[in-house]
């Protein structure tokens, strides 16, 4: 410590003592301890004293590493983050009137939710889909609904995310066609698919697979990625549903990194080249509530990746250093008591991934909490990114609070706290087997329950919820609502499409991939094309995979 240091620390004693204490002593403070939603501490002032900042090391210049400032040297002052409404439900024909309707509002990307049954690799027409067709995403069993889903969507104008894990491999291959037939090669594509499985472990549970035979899916996904489709991202590895599940920032950071160093390695062990495949690596961040912590966190998951990159991984590439990432704001925070409320949570989790450096977010809809979202809804969502880039003045810098204090210290102290159940998770042998003990689970449900008990105690509160309540009124905003027939119609459109394909080219084409999944040295995302291509359905190409693999059975966490 330096004597500038020592002399600070004893000025911020004196401090203490005298004109703070005067102050408490009258007016004692709210609470006898603040802290994060990660039990991080928060003092009253911190100073440069108590920062271990070194800028070169630490924080640097945006667009070099270790890239806490941001990815690009310009960031927003050259184009603002990509506007990506999350959005799909009922029909493909319903979901692309609302795509259609949201890039006419200036939204600049598409990101499409699927359905239950599509998420667990099952046909609409599956006993197993019933009553779940359409409800909470749109149904995609098919070739045909891909292309009805696109339809006048020029595929080489937009990028795409698609939220999907487990078949995620198998809808992309029905994007890729879907791409060929409007005359876009596979190269001039561009979007993401999630397709981050442990998570789903951890967190979601919407897999299908063993883990094992998982891994081997997302790898084929990358080495085809690398070498047919270079402008796609093969993996969104996702924090956001860990947060959802209850987990603090710190394990958000720390479990969607340690997942991350797991696809590395899977990759890796395979045979691929780490510059290969890594500048297409993306992730999928919340955005919660404490907006000073959750900067914080952005930054510090930026830091921690180019670290992990360069130093654990040897990658040699700036680009396979850069964390780049989607954000959306933090379902769990809605609330369905006075809705209204969520339109200002949801632009402060907003405004927290633009001061974090985000390349893309999804601001939820005030309704959320209560159904799907309805256009209105979604316009006033969009609304609220659309102000923040045009007239709050935050995107005109890169950084604007990097040297704050508080800010750094934060930075430093999640990276220091993620880094240690990074450690822990590498004890156990990486992130495959912390799923497989149920490390990752429990830790993120003992998270869960002491956050549900400060919200029953009173010492965390939620507006509307157990404070500030008001008495129950009726709820006046419209409500969407999908049309149950919507499960019969598509049964009748699979129906056709298998009356009209040909059968034995079906057969065949679902016999390539029984043989290729009973061995480790064929690469399954040339198969599923052909598939695609031959119109083998969703549950089709996912039930000969199930027939081999087996489905997951979780370990039970008491």
């Amino acid at each position: 410590m330096t004597s500038e240091d020592k002399e600070l620390l004893a000025a911020k004693q004196r401090w203490a003592n005298t004109t703070l204490k005067k102050v408490t002593d009258r007016f004692p403070e709210r609470q006898e301890q603040f802290e994060t939603a990660s039990g991080i501490p928060v003092e009253q002032i911190t100073t440069p004293a108590e920062v271990e900042l070194d800028y070169q090391a630490d924080l640097g210049f945006p667009g070099e590493y270790p890239f806490t400032r941001g990815v690009q040297p310009t960031m927003y002052r050259g184009r603002f983050w990509t506007m990506r409404q999350y959005a799909g439900y009922a029909s493909a024909e319903e979901s692309n009137q609302r795509y259609r309707y949201l890039l006419a509002q200036g939204q600049t990307g598409l990101s499409v939710a699927f359905d239950l049954p599509t998420q667990l690799g099952y046909d609409a027409d599956d006993e197993m889909s019933g009553g779940e067709v359409g409800k909470v995403g749109v149904s995609i069993s098919c070739l045909d609904d891909m292309r009805t889903l696109f339809k006048e969507i020029p595929l080489d104008k937009v990028s795409t995310s698609m939220t999907i894990n487990a078949p995620a491999s198998v809808l992309w291959a029905m994007y890729i066609v879907v791409g060929e037939e409007q005359g876009v090669a596979p190269q001039k594509l561009r979007g993401t698919i999630q397709n981050d499985i442990l998570k789903e472990y951890v967190a979601r549970g919407a897999y299908i697979f063993p883990p094992r035979p998982s891994m081997r899916l997302i790898t084929d996904t990358f080495s085809y990625g690398a070498a047919n489709v270079p402008r796609w991202n093969p993996i969104s590895i996702s924090g956001y549903h860990i947060r959802e599940a209850g987990s603090t920032a710190v394990q958000e950071v720390a479990f969607t990194l340690a997942n991350g160093i797991a696809y590395v390695q899977a990759a890796l062990d395979v045979g691929l080249g780490v510059d290969a495949f890594a500048p297409r690596l993306s992730f999928f961040f919340n955005a919660h509530n404490n907006f000073l912590e959750e900067i914080a966190k952005f930054r510090a998951a930026r830091r921690m990746w180019a670290r992990i990159m360069r130093e654990r991984f040897g990658a040699e590439s700036h680009r396979s250093w850069r964390m780049r990432f989607h954000t959306q704001t933090a379902g769990s925070t809605l609330t369905a008591q006075q809705p209204m409320n969520n339109v200002v949570r949801v632009t402060l989790q907003a405004l927290a991934a633009v001061l974090g450096g985000t390349q893309s977010l999804h601001t939820n809809s005030m309704d959320e909490a209560l159904w799907l979202p309805t256009e209105s809804s979604v316009r006033l969502a969009l609304r609220t990114q659309q102000l923040i880039a045009y007239e709050s003045g935050v995107a005109d810098t890169v950084d604007p609070l990097a040297g704050s204090y508080q800010i750094e210290q934060l930075t430093n102290e999640i990276e220091r706290r993620a880094f240690e159940y990074i450690d822990a998770i590498d004890e156990l042998g990486g992130a495959v087997q912390a799923v497989e003990l149920g490390y990752m689970q429990s830790e993120i449900a003992e998270a869960a329950y002491r956050a549900q008990r400060a919200v029953e105690r009173g010492t965390q509160v939620i507006v509307g919820v157990n404070k500030f309540q008001q008495e129950a009124e009726g709820i006046d905003l419209e409500q969407l609502k999908v049309d149950p027939a919507i499960e019969e119609n598509q049964r009748r459109q699979l129906a056709a499409v298998r009356a009209a394909r040909d059968s034995e080219r079906a057969a065949a084409a679902l016999s390539r991939i029984g043989e290729a999944a009973r061995t480790e040295k064929v690469s399954l995302m040339p198969l599923f094309i052909n598939a695609v291509r031959a119109d083998c359905t969703l549950g089709e190409i996912c039930g000969v995979l199930r027939g081999i693999w087996g489905e997951y059975q979780p370990k039970v966490i008491i």
